[in-house]
Parts: C-alpha cells; sequence; structure tokens
C-alpha cells in the first residue's frame, strides 16, 4: 500500500511540474531557515555545558544594597574563594578568575602577545580542558606556574612536550615556568584563552585585590557530588559581613551563586536579580524559525488547494471506485511527506551552502553533523512534522469532496473554506509585518547606540596600552609624540575611553553626606590635557595643570555625581576619596563612560600616578593618520623595544561592544525578507486560487467590456484588503516586541508611528505585485476558452 502511494505521488509531482517547483522550493527555503537556526540554537544552548563536573559548577555573583536599591553583578572580592572553600564544608574546589587580553610573553627571542587569565590552583580540577601535558593537581601549584595552550607552546617551544619546565617571561617583568599545557579550547567554551596564571600572582601584582571592599574578578566554586545547593545558598547572603567593615544601614553586599552552565545565556541583572540575556535571541529566533516554517507550510496548503480543481475529477474517480476518505487522506499526505523530503535534501544543499557565511555574520564555528545519527533522527522528525503540517488541510479538504458535485463539474467552495484560507493568508502577513516593523527599530537602535553623541568625540581618537616600560616613560613619549606631524593632543587615562570605570568604589565623602549613605561612583585616572584630548565639555573649573604633580588631590567629577554632592559652586569643595582628602577643580559635562545599554555612573577623575599603568590617549589630524601613527611606532619601538607598538582606534572598538545587536540586526534583515518572499508566494497561491474559481466570471465581464485594470482591481481588492487586516493585528504585537527588546538599553529610539506605516505600505506594495501578475495573467486570458463549456 505505502509502495503504491508513493508511486501515485510521484506520478502527481511530475505531471504538474511547475506546481510541485514552486511547493519543493517554497518549503526549501522554510526548511533550511529554520534548520540553520536550529543549529546556531543548539550551539548556543552548549555553551559551557561539557564539563565533565558541570552540574557542580556555580558562578558566585554580588547583590548591592544601596540606598533601597538592589544591583547585581559578576565581580567578586580578591580572596572570595579562598574564604568559601576554607568556611563552606560543601564546597570542594574554588578559583577567582580574572582575565587579561593582549598581555605579552616573551621566550627563545620570540614576543607574542596572547589573551589569557590568572585561575587559583583548582582551576584544571573544576574545568575539565584536556591537558596534553601535566596534571590537574600540578598544573598551577605555585605562584611562578603557567599553564599554556598547544598552539602557544608550538609557538615558542616547538611542541606541547618540550614546553613543559622551560622559562617564559611576562609583560617583561617576571618569569614564570610552564607546568602544563592545554588543548585547544571547545568553541563550546564561554572562556577563550590561551594560558593561565596563578592567581597568587595577580595577588602580588595588585594588593588592592587583597581588600574586601574591593570587587574585579569572577569566583567559581564546585561543590562536592553530595552537597545540596539549597543548603549552601543561604550560607551566602550574610558571607560577606566579616570581611567589609565598610557596610552602614543602607549599604550591604550578599553573595549569592548561580548554576554556572546558566552563565552564558542567563547573565543580564535587572535590579539586582538574574534576568535574561543572550537567552532572549535564543527564544526570539526560535519562534521566528518556527514561524518562517509555518509560513512555508500554508504555502503548500494555500498552492494545494488552488490547484484542487485540476484534481477534482480524480478525487471523483476514486471515490467512485471505492476509496475510502481515510486511504485518500494517507495518498495525499504521502504526497505531501514525499514533496517535504525532496524539499530537505534540498533545504541541506542550501544550509551546506549557506552555512559559512552564516559562521561569518554570527561568529560562530556551526557544522552540519553529518556523522551523528541523532542529527538524521531529528532531520527524520522534522521532515514528518512538516509534511504533516503542511498536508494535513489540503489532505482534508481534498479527500472530502463530493464525488457527484465533482463529476458534473459543479465544484463549488464553501464561504468556510475560502475564510480559512485567507486567514492562513492573513496570519503569513502577521507574521512577516511584525518582523519588518522589528527589523526596521532593531536597525534604527543599532544606528543610533552605534552614531550617538557620547559626550567626547571619539573619531581620530587613538589609545596606546601602557605596556612594559611605556607606563614610566610617559612623560618622555609624550614630549616626543607632541612634535610628530599629525598629532594634536596627548594625555593618559586609566581605562580604555570606551570602558571607563573599571574601579567601582563607595568610599568617597564629601560635606554634607549622610553617614548612613553608601553611593557607588565609578573612579579613573587621567593625565593632564585630558579634557582637550577627550573633546569633553567642562562646565566649570578646569583641567589638571600640565607638568605637575601639585594635583593630585584635585579630582574632576561629572554632574551625574556633582547630584550627589548637592554643592551649589563646587569649585574648590572638599572631595576624599579612598581616605585621600583633595577639592573638586572641575565639573565635566555627562558623557558616557560604556555602551549605551548601561546609565551613566557618577563619575570621579583622580590625577593619574607617575607610576600607573593604563593607555596613552592621542588625538589625530584626519588627514595625516597614517604619518601620525608611523612616528608613534617610532617613538614606542625606542622607548618600549620588548613590546610591540599596540593602538586602537576608539571609533573601532566602540563599535565591536555591539556585536552581537548587529549580529541580531542582520539577521533581522535576512529572516524578514525571506519571510516576505515565501509570503508571497503564499499570496501568489491564493490569487491561483482565486482566479481558477473566478474564470468565468472574468470571461463574462471581458465579453461586456471590461478592460484589463478593471479586472486587476477586481482581482487585487480584497488581497489588499487580507494584507490591511493583517497590518492591524501586527502593529500592536511588533510594539509591544520591540518595547520590550528596547529596554535592554538605557539610552533608546522612540517607536515611531512611521515604522509601521513604512512597514505596512512595503506589504502592501509587494503584495500587490505579486497579486497583480497572476491577475494580469487572467484578465488577459482569452474569454473564448473560459465560456467554451456554456
Amino acid at each position: 500500500m505505502l509502495k503504491n502511494y508513493i508511486r501515485v505521488a510521484w506520478r502527481s509531482l511530475l505531471n504538474n511540474k511547475a506546481f510541485s517547483l514552486i511547493n519543493i522550493f517554497g518549503l526549501a527555503l522554510g526548511m533550511a531557515c529554520s534548520l540553520l537556526i536550529f543549529l546556531w540554537v543548539h550551539d548556543e544552548l552548549g555553551v559551557d555545558n561539557f564539563y565533565a563536573h558541570g552540574d557542580r559548577l556555580y558562578m558566585m555573583y554580588e547583590q548591592e544594597h544601596v540606598d533601597g536599591k538592589l544591583v547585581g553583578g559578576y565581580w567578586t572580592p580578591g580572596l572570595l574563594a579562598k574564604e568559601l572553600k576554607r568556611r563552606l564544608p560543601e564546597v570542594q574546589c574554588a578559583t577567582d578568575i580574572m582575565e587579561h587580553d593582549g598581555t605579552n610573553f616573551e621566550a627563545n627571542d620570540k614576543t607574542i602577545k596572547q589573551d589569557g587569565i590568572n585561575a587559583d590552583s583548582d582551576y584544571f580540577k573544576m574545568f575539565s580542558y584536556p591537558l596534553l601535558e601535566g596534571t590537574p593537581a600540578t598544573a598551577l601549584n605555585s605562584p611562578a606556574s603557567i599553564a599554556i595552550s598547544d598552539k602557544m607552546a608550538r609557538s615558542f617551544f616547538g611542541s606541547a612536550h618540550t614546553a613543559i619546565g622551560k622559562t617564559i617571561r611576562w609583560e617583561n617583568r617576571r618569569d614564570f615556568t610552564v607546568t602544563a599545557v592545554f588543548a585547544e579550547l571547545p568553541s563550546a567554551s564561554s572562556w577563550k584563552f590561551d594560558f593561565v596564571l596563578n592567581w597568587m600572582a595577580e595577588l602580588d601584582a595588585n594588593p588592592w585585590l587583597k581588600e574586601w571592599d574591593n570587587n574585579s574578578p569572577n569566583t567559581v566554586i564546585m561543590l562536592k557530588p553530595n552537597a545540596d545547593p539549597a543548603q549552601v545558598a543561604p550560607k551566602l547572603t550574610h558571607f560577606l559581613d566579616d570581611y567589609n567593615h565598610s557596610f552602614t544601614p543602607t549599604f550591604r553586599l550578599d553573595v549569592a551563586m548561580q548554576p554556572y552552565s546558566q552563565v552564558y545565556l542567563h547573565g543580564n541583572f535587572v535590579d539586582g536579580k538574574i534576568s535574561g540575556g543572550r537567552i532572549e535571541y535564543v527564544r526570539l529566533f526560535s519562534l521566528v524559525a518556527i514561524f518562517i516554517l509555518f509560513i512555508a507550510c500554508i504555502n503548500f496548503m494555500n498552492l494545494t488547494t488552488a490547484r484542487s480543481g485540476r484534481r477534482a475529477k480524480e478525487i471523483g474517480i476514486r471515490k467512485v471506485a471505492g476509496a475510502i476518505r481515510g486511504s485518500l487522506v494517507r495518498q495525499f499526505l504521502s504526497e505531501a511527506v514525499l514533496l517535504t523530503s525532496i524539499a530537505a535534501l534540498l533545504a541541506i544543499v542550501l544550509v551546506t551552502f549557506i552555512l559559512p557565511y552564516f559562521n561569518q555574520v554570527t561568529s560562530k564555528l556551526i557544522i552540519v553533523p553529518y556523522n551523528d545519527i541523532r542529527f538524521w533522527a531529528s532531520l527524520a522528525g522534522f521532515i514528518l512534522f512538516t509534511g504533516i503540517l503542511a498536508g494535513s488541510y489540503p489532505a482534508v479538504f481534498l479527500s472530502g469532496l463530493k464525488p457527484i458535485r465533482v463529476l458534473k463539474g459543479s465544484l463549488k467552495f464553501s464561504g468556510s473554506s475560502v475564510l480559512f484560507r485567507k486567514g492562513l493568508v492573513v496570519f503569513q502577513f502577521v507574521l512577516s509585518i511584525v518582523l519588518i516593523i522589528c527589523t526596521i527599530v532593531v536597525a534604527r537602535q543599532i544606528s543610533y547606540v552605534q552614531n550617538a553623541d557620547l559626550g567626547f568625540d571619539r573619531d581620530n581618537l587613538v589609545y596606546i596600552p601602557m605596556e612594559g616600560d611605556l607606563g614610566a616613560k610617559y612623560e618622555v613619549f609624550r614630549q616626543q609624540a607632541a612634535r610628530v606631524p599629525g598629532v594634536r593632543q596627548v594625555s593618559a587615562i586609566q581605562d580604555r575611553p570606551i570602558h571607563i570605570g573599571r574601579d567601582i568604589t563607595g568610599t568617597i565623602d564629601w560635606t554634607g553626606k549622610d553617614p548612613n549613605t553608601n553611593l557607588q561612583f565609578a573612579v579613573t585616572a587621567a593625565g593632564d590635557d585630558f579634557v582637550r584630548t577627550m573633546h569633553l565639555n567642562l562646565l566649570k573649573g578646569r583641567d589638571f595643570y600640565p607638568n605637575t604633580l601639585s594635583d593630585t588631590s584635585s579630582y574632576l567629577v561629572n554632574e551625574e555625581a556633582l547630584t550627589l554632592f548637592k554643592y551649589k559652586d563646587p569649585i574648590g569643595q572638599p572631595l576624599k576619596l579612598w581616605n585621600r582628602q583633595g577639592k573638586i577643580v572641575g565639573v565635566l559635562k555627562n558623557f558616557h563612560l560604556t555602551t549605551l545599554h548601561e546609565p551613566i555612573m557618577p563619575l570621579i577623575v583622580r590625577l593619574r600616578n607617575p607610576t600607573d599603568d593604563g593607555y596613552i590617549l592621542v588625538r589625530l589630524d584626519a588627514q595625516h593618520t597614517k604619518e601620525a601613527l608611523a612616528g608613534l611606532e617610532k617613538i614606542s619601538n625606542n622607548l618600549n623595544p620588548k613590546f610591540p607598538f599596540t593602538y586602537h582606534f576608539t571609533d573601532e572598538q566602540y563599535r565591536k561592544q555591539y556585536k552581537s545587536d548587529v549580529i541580531v540586526a542582520n539577521l533581522s534583515n535576512c529572516f524578514a525578507a525571506l519571510a516576505i518572499f515565501i509570503s508571497c508566494m503564499g499570496l501568489l497561491g491564493l490569487a491561483m486560487f482565486t482566479a481558477e474559481q473566478r474564470t468565468k466570471e472574468i470571461g463574462i465581464r471581458k465579453v461586456l467590456g471590461a478592460g484589463v485594470f478593471s479586472l486587476l482591481t477586481l482581482l487585487s481588492g480584497e488581497f489588499l484588503l487580507l494584507v490591511l487586516i493583517a497590518l492591524v493585528i501586527a502593529t500592536p504585537l511588533a510594539w509591544w516586541a520591540m518595547y520590550t527588546w528596547l529596554q535592554d538599553y538605557a539610552y533608546q529610539i522612540h517607536i515611531e508611528w512611521w515604522f509601521f506605516a513604512l512597514a505596512g505600505a512595503a506589504a502592501i506594495l509587494i503584495a500587490l505585485l505579486t497579486v497583480s501578475f497572476q491577475a494580469v495573467r487572467a484578465a488577459s486570458a482569452n474569454p473564448v476558452k473560459s465560456l467554451r463549456s456554456e
């Protein structure tokens, strides 16, 4: 029986080549898009889910209670891991983790810049990265230990085996001994690094990490196999009370924990609590995949029913010959599954071809798992589901035709069936218009954040890391750089200009401060000429004096900080930072310290110490950028020969912060275009169906003198009405979706009325062009052929 179903289905496919091709191509596009998204979703869900002890790993985070408000984040004190392991019997291992980007290493006359982390000796016991050399117990067993990647080992020493026991110099400051070599990190790891230094080395280099009121690193713990997380969590609430002595009735810090496997997807905080993150994109695009698949299946339904007149007599004869409705349903479902199978093969070809470009857009390394039996089993289920979904309505509809009416040539369709097909088209265009509106809003928001006025000029602003001796020789570098053609101003800053406020502190005091208040301020250090180099707006007072250390007790503050101090005349007013008494010498107009996802924090800028690391800021002349960079490189190589010259353009780095948002925007554009294209195929199907049903009416109208334009208006009007209905339904849905999405930004665009008008106009125009093609074809047909049977 099954063989007969397949044979009949194959004959039907060959007898209707054009119809079959449209159906297969529409399904293939929808399935290819859904497969791509599901592969991406599978990759996202797999991040940090491969560790051997993953179910026992937990990331610690802090909750700051400040004046009745709750703020959360993954920053923790630098000694937290050690104390958690010492005091909590349920904790088997613990580690602090600090990231380092672009760190210089030197060995065998080679100097290479690498990214890495500092971590405790428990790190490789907790995270099951394969070790090519060394053991988890000895990998980081002393402050002078370093574990390096296989790539780093081959770059410096030729192989992993020969690297063990070798000395490698870090930042031209300290020597480390290679105690372990780990394999290339899996793509499913959210951490990307080429080295791991012992945590004690970080504590020695940065004594402030030993102070409990300073927070910066991450802390991860691994519970014992029989430990109950529900019993551990309450012990963390007041854990810091015994260590941090700056707590007041209005300021307190609590520690909480989150399963490590959830951090990547659930990493956002709202009102101090974990709320959303990348999981929102996973849910969003999963819905998009389902919607596009539905759109493709609706196309199949409309195109199949549009051709029902061609198969009506076949169905009538089969019923007269004794075929029951159940066998006809199975027959049509078999045809749908066959078409879906062919479409799936085409979809896999499309996915294989598109996947490299998709990986470029999403910055992924996704592959089609051809060797995984689970993939083929899932694909088979996907094909069966899609085939049954797409073929269900046509099967029920066609099998229900009455043989007597069909064979007498009086095939008519009920109002409910026509209404159902129109409803499917409305549903298609609701989804399509929602995607168009969302695409417009996302594009506008991304454009806004990338081109927003940050309060400083990020164009032609270069920052150079103070590596090696460059920090100590900053004044010499500055004096020589000022003579380079194309260099306008030179200054220094503790943080990158697009991420100011690495230090967050509450150890601030001023006249009139409530002793029970402990507000959080961002703090950075800068050199003189900072305001002019950054092109900041100085509202009151002055910048730091040049070439002098007399301003070491002077501070610049922004407007946000001034609102907390409540000084009417702030210049010269006292301000104590970290128990160091000083005074306010200048007030800066608010400028964005980080991304537009975050609100502007109150900021205090202190004068940079000569021994401070950080970045050199250089304002360039746009007309002489190449010559200026060449001159700066020459100076850097002379003053700091052990370190290669490195620089970053602020505007480029700023845009990189929105990489995920740009990916979402690009994917939205593609999916919206694809949804509209597939929807138009469905609209074409309904237009074909309508034209077929009104063939004789069109012929009579033409005989009575109706022109092509009047017939075009007749056939197009009802379809435009369907699109308008879809627009009315889609508008509130799209508004709600985009309003929710925009809440992730502290600074956002307004959702304008013209977004919806533009999306509606685009949908109407596209629909009109699609329907007009079939309408013109029907209106131009010879009426003699349509009326011949009369």
